[in-house]
């Protein structure tokens, strides 16, 4: 399998080239202390690790339960236990940082809690059917946006404890409704479903940090966040989960995905591919 992601990162980094000005701007902007010869290491390790990922990403749509717990290990599922024990539902907040897939398609299997992925549909509804066909078959529940409100309501409304995981690394697609902040050296928006679902319903908000013992094995590791949300101060959840990612990408930087657009909005627009600005209507007036 690596033999192939090796061939694949010649081709994707060196041949294609792929969003490779994309992911050194986004390096740069970043990381201003470091110099050229730091910013390119980074850049080819984080190609190799991407390549690594896409077959990964491929192996994941037809591994068996146990080839996917050998691979991606949690370290302490005991702190998301005890709130199963205790019939709460919890948050679970994370990033496309490391293997995140691995969590979507294991998730029912790996916890207590009925998991509930939530996330974006690909662009192609094909690929979209196979794919979310594949990382339910082993019970996780993926939600997007315009259904989770109403499920998380019906779980919550039987007492069924569930585990929201929520990658919340993606830009948001409205600067007006999304919590901005200092990360990465950029003014940057974050998305605030998690706070939202934490705080409605007081669900618990646990952390985790995907680790990379070596290729193609990875451990998870839980970290709280919030006990108490219904109690805790707005912002103060997605504020404290943008300073937990930002410390685990300046220690291993490589792992995060950076031919990501993630600076593609400003606080009252949306920059374009051309570098212009399109000022987006305040939908609170």
């Amino acid at each position: 399998m690596y033999l192939l992601s090796d061939i694949l990162f010649l081709i994707v980094y060196y041949v294609v080239g792929y969003r490779r000005r994309l992911v050194r701007e986004n390096l740069v902007s970043s990381f201003p202390e470091k110099d050229r010869r730091e910013i390119k290491t980074i850049e080819r390790r984080y190609y190799r690790h991407m390549s690594d990922l896409l077959v990964e990403g491929v192996y994941n749509l037809f591994a068996s339960p146990a080839a996917i717990k050998k691979r991606y290990r949690i370290t302490n599922r005991q702190m998301v236990d005890r709130y199963y024990e205790q019939g709460r539902s919890v948050v679970l907040m994370s990033a496309h940082y490391n293997n995140w897939e691995y969590m979507v398609t294991s998730l029912n299997m790996q916890l207590l809690h009925h998991g509930i992925g939530v996330g974006k549909p690909l662009n192609d509804k094909g690929v979209a059917s196979f794919v979310a066909r594949k990382r339910v078959r082993f019970g996780t529940q993926v939600e997007y946006a315009d259904t989770v409100r109403k499920e998380v309501a019906y779980y919550d409304s039987h007492d069924v404890p569930c585990a929201l995981m929520m990658l919340s690394d993606q830009s948001p697609s409205n600067p007006y409704r999304s919590y901005w902040t200092q990360f990465l050296n950029h003014d940057t928006a974050f998305l605030y479903g998690a706070e939202y679902f934490a705080r409605k319903y007081n669900y618990p908000v646990l952390y985790y940090s995907v680790s990379k013992v070596r290729r193609g094995h990875y451990e998870v590791t839980f970290s709280p966040l919030c006990e108490d949300p219904s109690s805790a101060e707005q912002y103060t959840i997605v504020e404290q989960y943008a300073r937990r990612l930002e410390k685990d990408i300046r220690e291993q930087p490589e792992y995060w995905l950076w031919s990501h657009r993630r600076w593609k909005l400003t606080r009252n627009g949306r920059i374009m591919k051309d570098g212009s600005v399109k000022i987006l209507k305040n939908p609170n007036g």
